[in-house]
């Protein structure tokens, strides 16, 4: 069988096909700031319960940011393959979206660092949209979370990209 000795495109498969670890020991350390966002959508009655304080739960808006940024911090342990990272900077921020309706979602994650923090603003997203739909729950089970995607990223080998 012949064997391929071509480069793998593949950064996260060795040539083998096994999964790996991408090796950043020797990139150039940057600035590397990342920013996702995602909506819950829900009824107009439930947003408006949100944002009077009115669910059962308690803050929903204050513990989704909450959960967001925590789990920012904790992505290489919930995504294999990810680089446990010095996160310097997570902003969470949760706003009614009236056309939606719904919340939207954004997060945006800072480092100093070799590799970028894509996944750590979109399981910052997802996370605090999944918080966000727990603690709303009693109020409305139709919610839906949806759009979750990166918007931009700067920083880095590949160069800066935006949505």
């Amino acid at each position: 069988m012949p064997q391929d000795i071509s480069p793998n495109p593949l950064t996260h498969i060795d040539l083998a096909g096994e999964a790996q670890m991408v090796d950043v020991a020797s990139k150039a350390t940057t600035i590397r700031v990342a920013k996702a966002q995602g909506y819950v959508r829900m009824k107009p009655e439930t947003v408006a319960a949100i944002a009077s304080g009115n669910a059962p739960k308690g803050d929903v808006l204050g513990t989704a940011r909450l959960a967001g940024i925590m789990a920012a911090k904790q992505t290489a342990n919930l995504i294999p393959l990810c680089h446990p990272l010095p996160i310097q900077k997570v902003t969470v921020t949760i706003e009614p979206d009236l056309q939606t309706p719904g919340y939207r979602i954004e997060a945006m994650v800072k480092i100093e660092g070799k590799t970028g923090v894509e996944m750590e603003a979109m399981t910052a997203v997802s996370i605090a949209a999944l918080t966000l739909y727990d603690m709303a729950k009693a109020l409305e089970k139709e919610m839906t979370i949806e759009g979750i995607q990166l918007l931009s990223k700067s920083g880095g080998k590949s160069g800066d990209y935006q949505a």
